[in-house]
């Protein structure tokens, strides 16, 4: 049975996403704004969850239905296939959002959805009580314009926490917004690869992921493997397949850091990601940042003057270390960034910028070539 699904992932990064399952061989990819939809099997499920490295999740598509009134909703949702998805005994939690619709109360629409669901599976498996004592299948929806979509999450934690990093510093980047920077620099693992700000590690970790070619959900647990009829088999195969595709070889990646205690943090993430070896990090002043060698890559994600010090405070680390990277030879910069003076504060304007979202802060990654 061909099954559908939506994978949401940060505003700005949906092409990225979407390229990332096109070179699964997954068909019917679509990028909208903030998700990507696709089709297929099971196997591309599993795929999918095991491999992305920018999607927050993969949700399965239940069906859509207009919902201008709770009595539209109820019956739109009761005519979706729940029983293809949620067997007798499933647990099934209803949550959800609601924009730009008549029905704006979540409690209700939470309500009217979980009775919906409720009394499609009591008439499909004849019974007078469901009981909830199984696998979870975690429904969601969202009501956008007076249109329902209704999914059921495959994932569980969502795909940014990779499991190496259960302590991050005072303003951590996330993981799938790192994996895109790495993705946008077009990095293969061949030049050097600096983060004069690295924080809790974040951005080196993701490069030395994407320059072993290391499936970032390789070691993690899925809420779909719980689920009677995903079959464990594909999730064996899809570990297996990525094992397979991973490369053997010696990296040039570097994270400093002013904060001792950051440095700590950064290098205890590395040795949980697997990648340690790969990264060097040191306790260093990103305003006395050099390199001697030609034709690095500087990916970073300095502090915004918004997250943890003054705007003021953010002006002047930018300043100097514009200065510090003014006479590089030959390398390429990355630097995401919330303040809208960047580059007069920095003192070059970048050749280009893209709009990003890390979390509701909306930024530019400033790209200089």
């Amino acid at each position: 049975m061909e099954l559908k699904f939506s994978v949401p992932c940060l505003f700005g990064i949906e092409g990225l996403c979407a390229d990332e399952l096109k070179r699964m061989d997954i068909s019917d990819v679509r990028a909208e704004n903030g998700r990507v939809l696709f089709s297929g099997t099971q196997a591309d499920m599993a795929k999918a969850n095991i491999n992305l490295r920018t999607g927050e999740r993969v949700l399965l598509v239940a069906g859509e239905t207009r919902a201008d009134t709770f009595d539209m909703l109820f019956e739109g949702v009761k005519a979706m296939p729940w029983e293809n998805y949620i067997p007798v005994g499933g647990e099934f939690p209803v949550k959800g959002h609601s924009l730009g619709s008549k029905l704006h109360s979540i409690p209700d629409c939470q309500r009217i959805v979980k009775k919906a669901i409720a009394e499609r599976l009591k008439a499909k498996y004849k019974v007078e009580w469901f009981k909830e004592d199984g696998a979870k299948y975690q429904v969601q929806f969202a009501i956008m314009n007076d249109i329902a979509a209704l999914y059921i999450d495959t994932t569980g934690a969502g795909l940014h926490k990779r499991g190496y990093r259960p302590q991050g510093n005072a303003a951590p980047l996330r993981e799938t917004l790192a994996a895109a920077i790495v993705k946008l620099s077009r990095y293969r693992g061949r030049e050097q690869v600096c983060d004069p700000f690295c924080g809790s590690g974040t951005i080196p970790v993701e490069a030395a992921l994407a320059a072993v070619n290391r499936a970032p959900g390789i070691n993690r647990l899925f809420a779909a493997q719980k689920w009677v009829w995903a079959k464990e088999q594909i999730w064996t195969d899809a570990r297996e397949e990525a094992k397979d595709r991973e490369y053997k070889g010696t990296y040039d990646i570097w994270g400093g850091d002013i904060d001792p205690k950051s440095i700590e943090i950064a290098s205890a993430n590395a040795k949980r990601a697997g990648v340690s070896e790969h990264i060097r990090f040191s306790v260093a002043e990103a305003a006395d940042f050099h390199r001697e060698e030609p034709g690095g890559i500087i990916m970073t994600n300095p502090p915004y003057g918004e997250r943890v010090m003054l705007a003021s405070e953010a002006e002047a680390i930018y300043r100097r270390f514009g200065v510090a990277v003014k006479n590089l030879d030959n390398w390429k910069a990355y630097i995401l960034s919330s303040h809208t003076e960047f580059e007069r504060t920095l003192g070059k304007k970048a050749v280009k910028k893209r709009k990003l979202y890390n979390g509701m802060i909306k930024c530019d990654l400033f790209m200089y070539y």
